[in-house]
């Protein structure tokens, strides 16, 4: 009997969406405050959001796998 495993959609909107936010949060607000560091933060920024976003869009593809009994 085949199932639906919902852990990969659960990852994807726990994980995925917070990266995303926390990473548009560090590049488009924090950054401009900090001179001297700027383009650091907007880089963790930008790699934080990507990350999020893989992670986001790899929870939405969703298999159906066997269950293993045993």
């Amino acid at each position: 009997m085949a199932t639906l495993h919902m852990a990969s959609k659960q990852i994807s909107v726990g994980i995925g969406i917070p990266m995303i936010v926390v990473g548009a949060i560090l590049a488009v607000l924090l950054a401009p405050t900090q001179i001297d560091i700027k383009e650091t933060i907007e880089f963790v920024g930008s790699l934080i959001g990507i990350l999020g976003v893989v992670i986001f869009i790899s929870g939405l593809f969703a298999k159906k796998t066997e269950e293993i009994t045993t």
